[in-house]
C-alpha cells in the first residue's frame, strides 16, 4: 500500500470552502423552488447515529488503492473512520466539530488538534458539518438562500441567483426522495472542479441513506477519483469512539 497518508486518500476530494448565505423570501423565489426546498428539507437526516462498513476505491495518476473502512457517526457530535488493508488495520480518524484526531501505523504519525491539518491537506477550509453532510447525501452549503430550479434529466437542478465570486455551486435533488443526486462546485480560476455524484441510495427503516457516493476532483495536474460503497448500514444503536494514539508515534506538524 502506498504511504501517502491515508487522511489524504480519505478526504483529498472534498474541496469545499466556506460561504456565507441569505435567508430566502417568497418575493425572489416561485412556488416550485419554495416546495422543492422544503422537500430537501423535510428528507433531512434525523437519526441519532449510523455505522457502516465502506469499501473505497481510491485513484489518481500514480496510484489506486482500495481500503475498507468502518464508520460510525453521532450525527453533529463525532465522526470516527477506522481503516484496512488486506485485513491490516491502517489508520483512524476521530473528528468532532472543534478537534481532529488521526494517527496511522505505516509511517507512526499522528495529530491531535483542529481544522487546521484538514484545511492544510484540503487547501481549502472545511467544518464539521460540510464532511459530515458529504456522508448523509446532503448539501456542503445552507440551501437557504435564493436559487432557481429547473428539471435536469431525472433530477431537479437548483442554481443561486447569484453565485459566489469564488466558485459556482449547482445541485440536483431527486424529486422521488429528494436527497441529493448530486452537487458540483466548480472553481473557475483556479481551474478545479469537485462533483459528488449520489449514485444510488438504500431505503433503511423509511430513511434513504446513501449505497454509493463518486467523487471526482478534476485540478490542473491532476484528477482524483473516489467511489465509496455502504454496506451493512445501521441506525440509532449504541456505539463507541474510541481513539487512543500509539505510544513512540511522531507528531504530525504544521508549519
Amino acid at each position: 500500500m502506498n504511504k501517502k497518508p491515508l487522511l489524504l486518500v480519505l478526504l483529498i476530494t472534498l474541496l469545499v470552502s466556506s460561504c456565507k448565505t441569505t435567508k430566502p423570501t417568497l418575493s425572489t423565489m416561485n412556488h416550485a423552488t419554495v416546495k422543492l426546498l422544503k422537500e430537501y428539507d423535510n428528507s433531512i437526516f434525523s437519526e441519532k447515529t449510523v455505522q457502516a462498513k465502506i469499501k473505497l476505491d481510491y485513484q489518481d495518476p500514480k496510484q489506486s488503492q482500495r481500503v475498507t473502512i468502518r464508520l460510525r457517526m453521532k450525527k453533529d457530535e463525532v465522526i470516527w473512520m477506522s481503516a484496512s488493508f488486506l485485513g491490516f488495520p491502517v489508520a483512524k480518524v476521530k473528528i468532532t466539530p472543534t478537534k481532529v484526531q488521526y494517527y496511522e501505523k505505516i509511517k507512526k504519525t499522528y495529530f491531535d488538534g483542529d481544522f487546521s491539518l484538514l484545511s492544510s491537506v484540503l487547501g481549502r477550509e472545511i467544518n464539521f458539518q460540510q464532511l459530515q453532510n458529504i456522508f448523509l447525501g446532503q448539501s456542503l452549503m445552507s440551501l437557504n438562500s435564493q436559487f432557481t430550479s429547473e428539471t435536469d434529466g431525472k433530477s431537479l437542478k437548483l442554481t443561486p441567483k447569484n453565485q459566489d465570486e469564488l466558485f459556482d455551486i449547482f445541485y440536483w435533488i431527486n424529486p422521488s426522495h429528494f436527497k441529493l443526486d448530486k452537487q458540483e462546485i466548480n472553481a473557475t480560476k483556479e481551474k478545479q472542479i469537485l462533483t459528488i455524484d449520489y449514485t444510488a441510495y438504500q431505503n433503511i427503516s423509511n430513511t434513504y441513506f446513501p449505497k454509493t457516493i463518486v467523487i471526482d476532483a478534476i485540478q490542473p495536474k491532476q484528477t482524483t477519483h473516489l467511489e465509496m460503497d455502504f454496506r451493512n448500514v445501521e441506525f440509532n444503536t449504541n456505539l463507541k469512539y474510541t481513539f487512543n494514539i500509539p505510544s513512540g508515534y511522531k507528531e504530525i506538524k504544521l508549519k
